[in-house]
């Protein structure tokens, strides 16, 4: 039995409904430089704290009990996610501390601590600051929130999907960025569930390949390095809960480099004055590159996962 199903998703989204936005999935249409005839975008760079992590880190703080929430939460980041516990914890009335990586951005920092969490910068990427933020916890007695491996997380992340087929039920193909697989997991269980015949692409950056290498192992793996500016998609190992609903479900994984984000992060602005991060973009720069093709008379959309300037700069 799958570990998250729609039933899942849909209590999700009765609990999160008055924290985060119903954001627009539009038409790419009135632009100078079209990429496919029938393109929708998602826009998650719109969420209330800049990403769709919102969902997740909400639902999974409204999910907690009493004791969970008192003792205060703890978690690590590449950056969206700590920026959505933050919102989440302040919205709760819950203290709230986040551990993100020495690559982690400026701005990124300015935005958690402005939602009243602790910010502890220590680690050269996501997995060392994890392995800091879960010893504290341990120490300390924090309510640990895991940013994709937690069943609450993904359900989640679920109602991006499930707000997609409801504003389009035309949609034939989603494309969506993987960091860790918190979002593809929750997307393709009810994308899925809601409309069985629908494809789901995967797609990660070149210099972080994490859930495409354990694909082909068949097991959870461990990458060596980390070589991508899309941070917040580049942690070096996934989690079992995250490979095994990709692998039952997702229909392919395909990767792309920092210079294809770029260019759709800069179609993105230019075309539809959208500002997307790396990361937000990765999913159309697979679309826009050709490592995914997508015949013109299917609806292809992809989400526009997360806000920012390094696209664009």
């Amino acid at each position: 039995m799958d570990p998250v199903t729609l039933d899942d998703v849909e209590a999700a989204a009765e609990r999160i409904k008055d924290r985060v936005r119903r954001t627009p999935c539009l038409r790419a249409r009135f632009i100078r430089e079209p990429i496919h005839p029938n393109l929708m975008v998602k826009l998650e760079c719109l969420q209330v704290t800049g990403s769709f992590k919102a969902r997740g880190a909400n639902n999974t703080i409204l999910s907690l009990d009493g004791a969970a929430l008192e003792r205060g939460v703890i978690t690590a980041s590449g950056g969206n996610h700590g920026i959505a516990v933050a919102y989440a914890g302040h919205a709760s009335g819950v203290p709230a501390v986040v551990y993100l990586p020495e690559r982690a951005d400026a701005a990124v920092i300015g935005k958690i601590e402005r939602w009243g969490a602790e910010v502890i910068v220590e680690g050269d990427v996501w997995d060392d600051a994890n392995s800091i933020a879960l010893a504290r916890a341990e120490r300390d007695g924090l309510t640990y929130l895991h940013p994709f491996a937690d069943p609450a997380v993904i359900a989640g992340q679920g109602t991006v999907a499930r707000e997609m087929l409801k504003q389009s039920s035309s949609i034939d193909v989603i494309l969506v960025g993987i960091g860790g697989g918190g979002l593809i997991s929750g997307v393709v269980t009810a994308a899925k569930a809601i409309k069985p015949e629908i494809t789901v692409i995967g797609v990660e950056p070149v210099g972080a390949p994490t859930l495409r290498t354990s694909l082909d192992a068949g097991d959870v793996t461990t990458l060596d390095r980390i070589d991508t500016k899309a941070i917040t998609l580049a942690p070096r190992q996934s989690a079992a809960i995250n490979l095994g609903i990709i692998q039952k479900h997702v229909d392919d994984i395909v990767l792309v480099d920092d210079a294809a984000m770029k260019t759709a992060a800069k179609w993105l602005y230019r075309e539809m004055s959208i500002a997307a991060d790396l990361s937000g973009a990765a999913a159309l720069a697979a679309l826009q590159s050709g490592a995914v093709q997508v015949p013109d008379d299917a609806t292809v959309c992809a989400i526009v996962c997360g806000a920012g300037s390094d696209g664009i700069d």
